[in-house]
């Protein structure tokens, strides 16, 4: 049977890595849908097959509060911020600060983000351009996409000078094709902690603690510091 996940996509590159391992030793397959977490919150409650999540720190909060996880079995994954991405290879803009950030954005021939509605970088990242006061005049340039995992695929596979991208970070890292600029400057920064559960409809519910704990536990620590989770 396998064991069905829900996933914000900032855990995607940590999920896949951890699944292999674990069905090689269970004989378990994992099998995740992923995307931006207002989705996926949806999707758990049109009732879609699941039995571990992963959303923000707040989401799963409120998902155990409601019975819709089972108490106890939240645990962080760590903070994750929304940075810039170019394609690998392109010029890295400076985006030390709100002017260079500013001005980084105002060139780029296009921008490349996630779902302005419901992934958590692509509501900030509309926000910080409205704060940097060139949304308008930028807004025939930007090109959201459904989740940051498929804005980072695009970016990577784009045509064309000058392409710039945001999303979160573990987003960027475990995107072949594209490089990583930074965080968003200080004053603009997002951080966000994303922590897994196991359902209460889980269907495997052993299984589902299993592979929970091994995506939380200090075994996989490193693996979750290097694709851009923090403590």
């Amino acid at each position: 049977m396998p064991l069905p996940i829900l996933s914000a996509g900032a855990a995607k590159g940590l999920v896949t890595a951890v699944a292999k391992p674990f069905t090689a030793a269970t004989g378990v397959e994992v099998t995740g849908e992923f995307g931006a977490v207002g989705a996926m919150q949806e999707k758990l409650a049109a009732g879609v097959p699941c039995d571990v999540i992963i959303l923000t720190a707040a989401m799963i909060a409120a998902l155990e509060e409601d019975g819709a996880v089972v108490p106890g079995t939240a645990a962080p994954l760590g903070r994750v911020r929304t940075g810039i991405a170019v394609r690998a290879g392109d010029r890295l803009p400076d985006i030390a600060d709100a002017a260079n950030l500013a001005r980084a954005l105002a060139a780029a021939t296009g921008i490349l983000f996630p779902d302005p509605e419901r992934a958590t970088a692509g509501i900030h990242f509309v926000a910080v351009l409205k704060r940097l006061g060139i949304h308008e005049s930028v807004a025939a340039r930007l090109r959201p996409y459904p989740n940051g995992a498929t804005a980072m695929r695009e970016l990577a596979a784009a045509a064309g000078p000058g392409l710039i991208g945001c999303t979160q970070i573990t987003e960027i890292r475990y995107t072949p094709g594209v490089t990583l600029v930074g965080p968003l400057p200080s004053g603009f920064e997002l951080a966000t902690v994303y922590s897994v559960a196991v359902c209460t409809q889980a269907a495997d519910p052993a299984q589902a603690r299993a592979f929970a704990r091994r995506l939380a536990g200090p075994e996989t620590h490193a693996l979750r510091s290097d694709g851009g989770f923090e403590d």
